[in-house]
């Protein structure tokens, strides 16, 4: 496996990670508690160094398992986990965002009690709190750096104001958001934010939310729990006319003898050499796939090729329902 610098901060990881939430969270029904640890270390036992979670997934089950499955290797890996949301005691539901300084700093205490860590590599908010200036957010990791609990800020779905005034006060090692060839709006101006600051990139839903294995179609239907059910890119007429970006990724594929899977994260990997997607995956066969992505090679006529097509390909569907893309890119 590959390694990679998490953009001017000397922190490396693998080329890809592995997002652990959805083997708790967000994609239909928790899997089963050892067959997701010895997936977590089949993807180390392969190279994978970067795993990804969060207090919220779960919630607290997901970091939980992280703990467990990585406790032995400790040495061996760079895990992330995420503060900033507001949790009901009753229900454990999200209950709006928290990133008050003494709030982070609880929720520090508890990952790392859960991780089974006495560091959190990479802490990053979840989402930006718009009752919270940035500063005293920064403010609050930096305090976390300097007593040895954290040692690197990110942030997650924030905007590139938001991204250079917590720079400002604490460096930002990493940007977590979304980014692939279903969802390019990093292009126009996080990505030059980014390049320019010196701050990696962390793309999360690198494969579409599934959508770009090539294994959805207008037909598939999703488990009552899954969180697909409310994003409108997912409402079956959407799908259907954005088969025709998944059209694209197979034709490139089947040239390079590789899987549509496979040719989105390289597409990716060669955006920029700081970019380091973390696909998840439930299953050993998918962690497989994705991980040989890294061998795919994409000459510059191949990623001139797929641009040109993918210019002439109109997606429909908005990524988020209203309420969540509100909190976004603030």
């Amino acid at each position: 496996m590959q390694k990679r610098k998490l953009g001017n901060s000397n922190f490396e990881v693998s080329a890809l990670g592995l997002g652990c939430m959805g083997m708790s969270f967000g994609y239909g029904p928790a899997g089963d508690k050892q067959e997701m640890i010895s997936v977590i270390r089949a993807a180390l036992e392969r190279g994978v160094t970067f795993f990804d979670t969060a207090e919220v997934y779960g919630p607290f089950t997901n970091e939980e398992l992280v703990g467990e499955a990585l406790t032995p290797f400790r040495e061996q890996v760079v895990i992330a986990t995420k503060f900033g949301w507001k949790l009901d005691p009753n229900t454990g539901k999200q209950a709006g965002l928290d990133s008050r300084p003494e709030h982070i700093k609880e929720v520090a205490e508890a990952s790392l009690k859960r991780l089974r860590i006495d560091a959190i590599d990479l802490f990053y908010q979840h989402r930006v709190d718009p009752e919270v200036p940035i500063e005293d957010v920064a403010g609050a990791v930096k305090d976390l750096i300097q007593q040895g609990k954290v040692k690197h800020f990110g942030l997650s779905e924030a905007g590139v104001q938001t991204i250079r005034r917590a720079h400002a006060v604490q460096p930002v090692t990493a940007l977590q958001s979304e980014y692939s060839l279903w969802w390019r709006e990093p292009e126009a101006e996080v990505i030059p934010t980014l390049e320019e600051l010196g701050i990696g990139f962390v793309p999360f839903s690198p494969l579409g939310k599934g959508f770009l294995t090539g294994k959805i179609n207008e037909n598939t239907k999703f488990d009552s729990t899954d969180f697909r059910n409310i994003v409108p890119r997912f409402a079956p007429e959407a799908r259907k006319a954005n088969q025709a970006l998944v059209d694209l990724l197979r034709k490139i594929a089947e040239r390079k003898k590789a899987t549509p899977a496979q040719i989105a994260l390289a597409w990716l990997l060669a955006q920029k050499p700081w970019i380091v997607p973390i696909p998840g995956t439930t299953k050993l066969a998918r962690l497989e796939e994705n991980i040989g992505a890294v061998s795919v090679d994409l000459t510059s006529d191949d990623l001139r090729e797929i641009e040109n097509a993918a210019s002439k390909i109109t997606l429909q569907g908005a990524r988020y329902p209203e309420n969540l893309q509100k909190m976004v890119g603030r």
